[in-house]
């Protein structure tokens, strides 16, 4: 996490969190990031794409050429920022606020990016919520349902809905997790959704090879996001990042090129895969 000594990050008391009420604020896109038209004239549907790491992939896929449909639950003075940030890059928005555990809230928001633009060409499913449990006792069925049906149970129902408006060269990035290659003692619940998209990724890709469909994945290490601040404590929101090779969180502006990457006819040979971004931490897989 990028900080100064001044700059003490507050805690969140409610899921999912505020970024414009974070401070330090997350980078969404470098100042030096230099555009190249990667992706002029594509539709991306990106959920969880107000903030953090979806707003990071928003901005960039505009910044490259895309207009963008962003899904939000609630958070709609961010999902506002985004849709403002997205437009000063010349692109469309359209927000859909909505539910993504409910699969036919899911199928509506496909539909009405097709409404809008007549097509679409990436979905990237991002939505995520974490609850941490030192205790695997306290995982109650509530809070396993909820992360279930959010993490990986709407990626299935998104995937689903576009995949009969999706035609060769198109293509679906998921956002896995490097906990889903590591232990993580206290996201267990959490970690598992992240295995399962990994899986996920993979059996879909291959399911979809013969339409010319290419489906990967990122795999972010920890980013400072409104998900940490709204999901852990106070003192692992001072120390969040400091257990990577690089010793510092990530900033979504590190993510989101990676985004970019596997969206365009760069990655076009490539399917069923996870690129790790998490700062030196070693993975198998």
């Amino acid at each position: 996490m990028m900080k100064t000594a001044e700059q003490t990050p507050k805690k969140q008391r409610r899921q999912p969190g505020i970024e414009a009420r974070m401070d330090p604020a997350p980078e969404y896109i470098k100042d030096t990031y230099q555009p190249a038209g990667k992706l002029l004239g594509k539709i991306a549907l990106i959920t969880e794409g107000d903030s953090g790491i979806g707003r990071a992939v928003s901005v960039h896929f505009a910044e490259e050429g895309a207009d963008i449909a962003v899904v939000y639950l609630n958070e709609d003075r961010d999902a506002q920022t985004t849709k403002d940030l997205v437009e000063a890059s010349g692109r469309k928005c359209l927000l859909i606020k909505g539910d993504v555990k409910d699969a036919r809230f899911c199928k509506y928001a496909v539909e009405q990016t097709i409404k809008e633009y007549g097509r679409l060409n990436i979905l990237v499913n991002n939505a995520g919520m974490q609850f941490p449990q030192k205790n695997v006792k306290n995982i109650t069925e509530e809070q396993l349902t909820t992360t279930f049906q959010t993490n990986i149970f709407a990626y299935f129902y998104f995937a689903e809905a576009v995949v009969e408006h999706m035609h060769e060269g198109d293509c679906i990035i998921n956002t896995t997790s490097v906990t889903a290659y590591r232990s993580s003692p206290a996201l267990i619940d959490y970690s598992s959704t992240k295995g399962a998209i990994t899986t996920f990724t993979r059996s879909l890709a291959t399911n979809l090879v013969d339409k010319k469909i290419r489906v990967n994945a990122v795999a972010p290490g920890p980013v400072w996001t409104p998900l940490i601040v709204s999901t852990f404590d106070e003192e692992k929101i001072k120390s969040f990042g400091s257990e990577t090779a690089m010793k510092r969180a990530g900033q979504p502006s590190e993510l989101g090129p990676a985004y970019v990457f596997l969206a365009s006819d760069d990655a076009s040979f490539i399917t069923g895969q996870v690129i790790h971004v998490n700062g030196g931490e070693v993975v198998n897989g």
